[in-house]
């Protein structure tokens, strides 16, 4: 369209020319011209412009996803699961983890009520420690120390760095600190990791945190999706919803 438009301006400027060059022309004749020049340009300069970007795709207000994980907070038998997609290095997830978490593990997941899968989807673009802080919480998974070092980083977001890692695993949880270090040079996980992000992206989830909440069915988790840290009357009137369906 634009090298069309382009092409119709010169041979416009052609016709002026050669008009010009045969015969004087008159006021009409030279206003109407200006007139359609100046219709052209216009349409070259919104051809030039950038259009805006199609509208982002919504997230549906319901989402059915795995529910199977080696680890798992809560009873096993819980009716709820609510499926967590979180980035290590995310501040709003570190918002989340200080001042939400802690009721709905006091309320809902202590009591048998909802137990709590997390799944990775470290932002690398936004975050660069993120990858290797989920790293860091599989390998000390490899010890026996996923929800500790899970709620290590979370509290020390600003530190994540690979020192501070091997600290977090030597000095604050007690691990081997050989083996943790040659899982995270090995990149043992990594593979998982990406695999997890992967699947949170075909499942339209592209932001952290996000929450699947809803009934535990076998494998699978059918539930409503809630996103963002939000505060915890907001997720205590999602899962008091679900727990009334069962």
């Amino acid at each position: 369209m634009k090298n069309l438009l382009a092409t119709i301006l010169s041979a416009v400027i052609m016709t002026v020319s050669a008009t010009t060059l045969a015969a004087p022309m008159t006021r009409d004749q030279g206003d109407a011209i200006l007139k359609e020049l100046r219709e052209i340009r216009q349409l070259l300069e919104k051809q030039q412009q950038p259009q805006p970007a199609p509208p982002a795709q919504r997230m549906p207000q319901n989402l059915t996803v795995k529910g199977d994980a080696i680890h798992v907070l809560g009873k096993s038998d819980a009716p709820l699961t609510m499926v967590e997609f979180t980035d290590y290095q995310c501040p709003f997830c570190g918002r989340f983890e200080a001042t939400t978490f802690p009721e709905i593990r006091k309320n809902f997941i202590d009591t048998g009520k909802m137990r709590l899968i997390v799944r990775d989807l470290p932002l690398e673009g936004l975050h660069p420690f993120a990858m290797k802080a989920a790293q860091a919480v599989h390998c000390a998974a490899d010890q026996g120390k996923f929800w500790e070092m899970k709620d290590l980083l979370f509290k020390n977001q600003k530190k994540l760095d690979a020192d501070s890692l091997n600290g977090y695993a030597t000095k604050d949880l007690g691990l081997n600190g050989g083996i943790f270090k040659k899982c995270m040079a090995d990149g043992k996980h990594l593979k998982e990791i990406a695999a997890e992000a992967r699947y949170a992206q075909s499942l339209g989830i592209t932001g952290t945190p996000t929450f699947i909440v809803g009934k535990t069915a076998g494998d699978t988790v059918e539930g409503r999706v809630v996103v963002g840290a939000l505060p915890y009357e907001n997720f205590a009137a999602v899962i008091n919803e679900a727990l009334q369906k069962q």
